[in-house]
């Protein structure tokens, strides 16, 4: 298990670091059948008559959850929020943190190399969560029982409802150690859930849906209502399991294999069920904190040198073209989209490993994973959306990127997708072309020259790998840079003798509009780096 506590994050721009966690669990129930329409509310049951043998429970799959979603978003959205006591909902910070898992308690604890924690109601979290265990095709659900938690000082616990519910849950497996069980995934709060590698910490988040984010009309977010887990053998290194979703503006259905590893995937395939018509539908939606970096255009009163649970966008096209777009904390909310048709992969990316870039003991900022989404098919034509939200804290996720179909989404009208979610520490599968490995931006000022503008921004790039390292200094190395705005004095790069790289440096000599900046390096012609994408704003 991490040293560092769980931060589970409700939304973009919302405080994480009050959302510490205390560990929760529960034990199983004995297995029932499962009848779709009863514990989920789908429907009547068809009655068998008098003296005729009853019908073979159906084997609960993925359509099962699919059939369920379907019927759900039929119906209009309930909310389940109003059913938490108000003792919990009434609880602070330090009274949520002080309700405790019991590790007695963990399903398959001693018997499956995977086990199960859940997370107990209240504080933020009042939206009750049903928990069921699959057992060959038949499901039952985990019964809350008050003696699974340690309440601390809270005395409430012996007079909580029998049926009070789980706010989420969190799976263990012995990633690190043979003999112990880290904390491998967690689904907690709406639709986020978080999957750990190898000697990795809690950074990026995912969700299961993005709902007209950043949009006037303001986000919507889906929540998982109900969770179905498959139980593994007992020597099982992959786990399954179905959720289903559900908002004011769709509903959906959703199927997770988890495959612990170095590198920990989650394989997810979902259908949603659009309750009306969708303007902006988030597909395979990442979440992530960026404070400052080495490109920071706001001063913070800070020692660390850098602060971000992840450094960049990096985007594989459909076209094979490369694309990094660092992150920014922007004065002002910033949408950035890039098109594309059948994109490869996507990812909000960890780009620098260099401790000594963060100066920091606790936070670790520099084993915080990349999350990587590559999709399963063809996604047809769309776009990638990055959000920037300022924050003044390093509490707060402000960066969200998702897909968005160019398809519109129109209610009752079924959209299936499938993807693949990689929490690794180094980029997979980059062809070896050269890499921005830092981004700086400062005055273009020269000391001596009153007649340049004050508001000129000179932006220098630092290139490394790929065929650089190689290049003797006087190859014709050329960098291309682009704008859509403003005036681009001349365009310099040569090799970096103290890093083997090169560097590529320009002035920016803004006109009032903002500018997006686009830099490639290029060796007679052949394209040798990764593409480099900015946006720059006026003050």
């Amino acid at each position: 298990m991490n040293d560092e506590p769980l931060r589970p994050r409700p939304a973009p721009g919302l405080d994480r670091r009050k959302f510490l966690l205390a560990t929760a669990g529960a034990g199983a129930a004995g297995l029932l059948p499962f009848r779709p329409g009863l514990a989920q509310d789908a429907g009547p049951q068809q009655e068998t008559a008098p003296g005729a043998p009853a019908a073979p429970a159906p084997a609960f799959t993925f359509d099962t959850v699919r059939e369920l979603a379907r019927e759900l978003a039929r119906r209009d959205y309930s909310d389940d929020q109003g059913r938490v006591p108000q003792p919990l909902r009434d609880l602070s910070y330090d009274q949520y943190r002080d309700i405790r898992f019991r590790p007695d308690q963990a399903v398959w604890r001693g018997d499956k190399l995977f086990q199960l924690q859940f997370f107990h109601l209240g504080f933020l979290y009042q939206r009750p969560v049903r928990i069921n265990l699959l057992r060959e095709g038949l499901a039952s659900p985990v019964e809350y029982r008050a003696d699974m938690f340690d309440y601390g000082a809270n005395t409430f616990g012996g007079s909580l409802p029998a049926d009070l519910g789980f706010a989420g849950f969190r799976i263990h497996y012995p990633l690190n150690r043979p003999n112990y069980a880290d904390e491998l995934a967690v689904f907690l709060g709406a639709s986020y859930f978080r999957i750990l590698g190898r000697n990795q910490i809690y950074g990026n988040s995912a969700r299961g849906l993005a709902v007209d984010t950043a949009a006037p009309s303001g986000e919507d977010f889906p929540a998982f209502k109900e969770f179905w887990i498959e139980e593994p053998g007992a020597d099982a290194t992959q786990l399954t399991l179905y959720a289903l979703l559900d908002s004011r503006s769709a509903a959906g259905a959703y199927r997770f294999v988890l495959h612990p590893g170095t590198d920990t995937q989650a394989d997810v395939t979902a259908a949603v069920f659009p309750r009306r018509d969708i303007a902006k539908l988030g597909i395979a939606p990442l979440t992530s904190m960026f404070f400052f970096g080495e490109n920071r255009t706001r001063t913070f009163d800070d020692f660390r040198p850098e602060v971000h649970d992840g450094d960049g966008l990096q985007i594989e096209t459909g076209r094979g073209e490369w694309i990094w777009r660092p992150l920014v904390n922007p004065r002002d909310l910033r949408v950035s989209s890039f098109s594309d048709e059948n994109p490869r992969r996507f990812g909000v990316v960890q780009r620098d490993r260099d401790y000594d870039h963060y100066q920091d003991l606790e936070s670790l900022y520099h084993r915080r994973p990349s999350y990587w989404v590559e999709p399963v098919g063809e996604w047809g034509k769309g776009r990638v959306e990055l959000v920037e939200i300022p924050t003044e804290e390093e509490i707060n996720d402000n960066i969200a990127a998702y897909w968005v179909p160019e398809r519109p989404v129109r209610a009752g009208e079924g959209l299936d997708f499938a993807y693949r979610l990689r929490s690794v520490l180094e980029t997979p599968g980059q062809p070896p072309l050269a890499r921005v490995v830092s981004t700086r931006i400062g005055s273009a000022r020269v000391p001596g020259r009153p007649d340049l503008p004050k508001e000129g921004r000179h932006f220098v790039l630092e290139f490394q790998g790929g065929e650089l390292e190689a290049l003797r200094p006087e190859q014709p190395v050329e960098a291309v840079v682009t704008t859509t705005a403003g005036e681009l004095r001349p365009v310099i790069a040569h090799r970096n003798g103290e890093t083997g790289g090169w560097r590529v440096f320009f002035d920016l000599l803004p006109d009032g509009k903002p500018a997006d900046l686009r830099c490639v390096l290029r060796l007679r012609g052949q394209t040798i780096s990764e593409t480099w994408v900015y946006l720059w704003s006026p003050a």
